[in-house]
């Protein structure tokens, strides 16, 4: 790696890694209001970058973020697959697949986590050239095609029972608490948090898991709160 990304990839990680984000620089050129309380505390710990580097021009860009036409800034899965920070699984990706004319979505998996993390942004430095900066290729934890299949149609019709995210054996999974947190409404997560009244609206489905399953809430609150709070340590994966 070049001495200059490298000194700026360790400074980015000395801010984000205690609190459980990864780093993977990549030239980005190889790559074509808020309410809810995990982009809060990404939005919090990402401006974090900005702040402890003003003799750079940064720009922040999250997962969630969106043009007015409602597409997104940055396609997340193929940021994370183009820095070789985990491989994107698509149809493509299967010999002869066995789905004909069905849409058949892509997903993630990390050679650690497996489906256990989000991709949470991306940190721009358009100030910096490093015209030399090989691309990482990521690494491939699924290569059998059979399982392949198996991972894209957990993800895509089964996403429920979060079997797919156990595509590889991960080095930690999400907690209960997390669980049912990811599995609440979005309209209904600070009243689950114990941070507002509970919405009217009940069926709003869950972009992260779209269904309206709308789990007990956990007996030790403010334990729950702790891991989205930008005051307090997320732990490795505070994602869906």
């Amino acid at each position: 790696m070049e001495p200059e990304v490298a000194e700026l990839k360790q400074k980015i990680e000395d801010t984000l890694c205690p609190f459980g984000f990864e780093v993977y620089p990549f030239q980005s050129c190889h790559l074509q209001q808020l309410t809810d309380p995990v982009d809060q505390c990404v939005a919090y710990h990402l401006g974090r970058v900005r702040e402890n580097l003003p003799e750079l021009k940064i720009e922040v860009i999250a997962d969630y973020e969106v043009h007015p036409n409602r597409r997104p800034k940055i396609l997340a899965q193929t940021a994370a697959h183009v820095a070789g920070a985990a491989y994107y699984y698509q149809r493509k990706d299967v010999e002869a697949d066995p789905w004909g004319t069905q849409h058949i979505a892509g997903v993630c998996i990390h050679p650690k986590y497996g489906g256990w993390f989000a991709i949470r942004g991306v940190v721009l430095l358009p100030g910096i050239e490093v015209p030399h900066l090989p691309p990482t290729k990521p690494l491939d934890c699924v290569p059998k095609r059979a399982d392949r299949i198996t991972l894209l149609e957990g993800f895509n019709f089964h996403w429920r029972d979060w079997t797919y995210r156990d595509a590889v054996t991960p080095q930690e999974r999400y907690s209960e608490e997390q669980k049912a947190y990811f599995s609440t409404p979005p309209a209904q997560r600070l009243a689950f948090l114990g941070l507002a009244q509970p919405s009217k609206d009940t069926s709003s489905p869950s972009p992260e898991l779209p269904f309206t399953f709308r789990p007990k809430k956990p007996q030790n609150a403010s334990r729950a709160r702790g891991w989205v709070s930008p005051s307090v340590s997320p732990p490795t994966s505070p994602g869906p």
